[in-house]
């Protein structure tokens, strides 16, 4: 059905052209293909198939994303339009694709094999001493800064104690702290232009709640951060992923163009530094072309900048902010917090965008938790408007490269089939597990004392399942021993043995 020269179907979000597909298709190396056909000499369509399938688990093609017709397939990708048939039954058969007449072919899974969507929950600090978490990508807080902000926030609450201490859109103090910041890196923003939050999630979900409605298309980078995720399925959001560009290389923008043109999501929601959980960086170009593109689409573009301080090599070159490109916030609301940079236990987080979405942020936010904690505010406050958060945040990239170095170095010596590309910044690893399944690396890491997430958590319906999400959350021996672990249940998932028939470990941090 078309409709204000829009196509909307309820059986796909998205399409990949015959040129695109051909492209992905020849792009996988030879490692790749004897993954999806056990290293056998394959049939024309089933090599297709598998190249598809492939495609599919590891999130390259999304789910409910449409693929060309056989006839254009063929001639893209240099085969006969039998081959092409035969591998879209043979997907068809497996339950990677779906097809009707006069709608075309999506990409689908199996619906027999149920994979993990939910988001991402904190271990009990009390179950660190048996289970090596890394699960969440969270780090103690840096000290003595914690004590220090705190200790002036405690100075300065009598002044606001004998107030109602409900601030719907933030301690005035803070909220020009945070403009200030803004307009230090170039960008000019007043305080009207900043709400605070409870948290990035709080600011999301607070975004979410004005800007959409339930079963409104909402696009988002594939893969993505598990929780915001699981945040906009909650609301009722139509999730339309869009793959990162070939080997994590920032955002695709034809793609990106693509997907806003012929789905029409009415918002995106993307991580433009150091990428969660890919740790990417997208290029000052890829930023200038996506708020262009948004622009165009009349699509609100919602940016995360959660990892932005998490510079962790002084030999990377930072691009501008993405709000830079659209100064007033018309286009573009950022999303910021404390957590990453500073401590997650603060619980504070805001958003940037124009006056009147701020205002209408804020008006809603009544009938939601009204306000954040004055005292976190406060603490935040002190830190950013002396030389403590800089202080802070140093202490904290010292911690994170220190891990991140850790983690890689007992990676490659315990598991050397295991692919990942180093991030510059950010706290976490994206790790590809040597053509095993990550949901059953998870299961099985566990049982033997390592809490891992799997690729799926992060995607869209099914998508990475050969893949996990590390964070640099431990160093020296327990990174070794996290991957030794880890190692241990690569060899369960292998070897199809039961979990039971490797030692379980105990372990002090």
């Amino acid at each position: 059905m078309r409709e204000g020269g829009l196509i909307f179907m309820a059986q796909w979000t998205s399409a990949v052209g015959a040129p695109q597909l051909a492209r992905l298709l020849r792009s996988q190396d030879s490692r790749e293909v004897q993954l999806a056909g056990g290293g056998r000499r394959l049939p024309a369509y089933r090599g297709l198939a598998d190249g598809i399938r492939l495609l599919v688990l590891e999130g390259r093609i999304p789910v409910a994303a449409r693929l060309p017709a056989e006839r254009e397939l063929a001639a893209a990708f240099g085969v006969s339009r039998t081959t092409v048939a035969a591998a879209y039954e043979a997907l068809r058969a497996e339950g990677f694709l779906e097809s009707r007449r006069g709608s075309g072919s999506w990409t689908a899974v199996p619906a027999g094999n149920p994979l993990p969507t939910r988001g991402l929950e904190p271990l009990p600090p009390e179950a660190a001493g048996s289970m090596i978490d890394l699960g969440c990508a969270a780090l103690p807080a840096p000290e003595p800064w914690l004590t220090r902000a705190v200790q002036a926030a405690m100075t300065d609450l009598p002044l606001y104690a004998h107030t109602h201490g409900d601030y719907p859109a933030g301690l005035p103090v803070l909220r020009q702290a945070l403009a200030d910041r803004y307009t230090a890196r170039g960008i000019p923003t007043m305080p009207e232009q900043i709400m605070v939050t409870t948290g990035a999630m709080g600011a999301v979900a607070a975004i979410c709640r004005l800007c959409t409605s339930p079963g409104e298309r909402v696009a988002v980078d594939s893969p993505s951060y598990a929780n915001i995720l699981q945040l906009m399925r909650d609301a009722g959001a139509r999730l339309v992923p869009v793959a990162l560009g070939e080997r994590l290389a920032g955002w695709d923008i034809p793609v990106w163009r693509q997907v806003m043109r012929d789905a029409a999501p009415r918002m995106a929601y993307v991580v433009a530094d150091y990428h969660n959980p890919t740790g990417t960086l997208a290029t000052e170009d890829q930023r200038r072309r996506l708020v262009d593109a948004a622009r165009s689409a009349g699509t609100l573009l919602v940016v995360d900048e959660t990892m932005t301080e998490l510079r962790l090599d002084a030999d990377t070159e930072v691009p501008p902010q993405v709000c830079s490109f659209d100064p007033a916030g018309s286009a573009v609301i950022t999303v910021g917090s404390a957590s990453k940079a500073f401590w997650a236990g603060m619980r504070i987080g805001w958003v940037r965008a124009a006056p009147d979405i701020i205002r209408s942020l804020v008006a809603a936010r009544a009938y939601s938790d009204l306000g954040s904690p004055v005292l976190e505010q406060l603490a935040i406050a002190s830190l950013l408007t002396g030389d403590g958060w800089e202080q802070a945040v140093g202490i904290r990239r010292d911690q994170a490269r220190e891990n991140r170095d850790a983690i890689v170095a007992a990676l490659r010596r315990h598991l050397p089939d295991w692919e990942f590309s180093v991030p510059h910044g950010g706290l976490t690893l994206w790790v590809r597990t040597g053509g095993l399944s990550g949901s059953r690396i998870a299961e099985a890491g566990e049982r033997l004392g390592v809490r891992v997430p799997s690729g799926p958590r992060f995607g869209v319906d099914g998508a990475f399942e050969g893949f996990v999400r590390l964070p640099f959350t431990v160093s020296g021996a327990v990174a070794d021993e996290a991957a030794v672990r880890l190692a241990g249940a690569a060899r369960l998932v292998a070897t199809g043995a039961p979990v039971d028939t490797e030692p379980r470990h105990s372990f002090v941090a």
